[in-house]
Parts: C-alpha cells; sequence; structure tokens
C-alpha cells in the first residue's frame, strides 16, 4: 500500500512540474529563466527497501514476528494518541523516533490501520 501512495505522489509531483508554462529564456516577466531540461529522479533505494519483493511467506514471517513482539513502547504511545485524536503530535512522536518524515507518515498510517482493523474486530 505504502509503495503505490508513494508512486502516486511522486507522479502527482512530476505531474505539477509538467503542468508549469516553459520558462521562456529571458531575464525579466513571467516565467522567466533559464531553459533547463528536467532530470526524471530514479526511486531512492531507501524508498523502495522491503516493499518491493513482500511474497505471501514474507508477509506471513512479518505478522508472526509482530503477533509475538507486538508493538514497541513508542509504537503504543502514537497509538494512543491516535485513539484520543491528537494525529499531529503521534506525527511528531513518530518523526522524532524514526527521523524522517516520510518514515513517520508512514508509521503513523500503519499503526492507524491496526486501529481500524482492531475496532472492527470487536
Amino acid at each position: 500500500d505504502s509503495v503505490s501512495s508513494m508512486t502516486e505522489q511522486a507522479e502527482a509531483a512530476s505531474k505539477v512540474r509538467a503542468e508549469r508554462a516553459p520558462k521562456t529564456g529571458f531575464a525579466r516577466g513571467l516565467n522567466s529563466g533559464f531553459i533547463v531540461k528536467t532530470i526524471e529522479k530514479p526511486t531512492r533505494p531507501s524508498h523502495r527497501r522491503g516493499t518491493t519483493h513482500v511474497n505471501k511467506r514474507v508477509s506471513f514471517i512479518r505478522s508472526l514476528i509482530r503477533e509475538v513482539t507486538g508493538f514497541a513502547p513508542y509504537e503504543r504511545r502514537v497509538m494512543e494518541l491516535l485513539k484520543i485524536g491528537k494525529d499531529k503530535r503521534a506525527l511528531r512522536l513518530a518523526k522524532k523516533r524514526l527521523g524522517t518524515h516520510l518514515r513517520a507518515k508512514r508509521k503513523r498510517e500503519e499503526l492507524s490501520n491496526v486501529i481500524r482493523i482492531a475496532r472492527t474486530k470487536k
């Protein structure tokens, strides 16, 4: 899920770049600036790590490990914050623990899905 959402975000960003009016080559006026060719950036390995080859066996093993080990203390705290509706605070905590904004957003989404699934099971 996170891979497809990331590719959708990348495509949307490239569309925004493509929709901009082309540079005129003039120093003044609308769309001023030097005419350059945009370089398409490849996806970073850190963005696709652990998500490209998730087959049934790997997903089963990950779910089993999650079931046995449970959640880390910061993950439990993030879930508590999500339950009381403090999404931004949960994101800030996850960002502080995980290091990057993107990883924090993914973690918040993952934990909110866990909460949603737990509510539907009850």
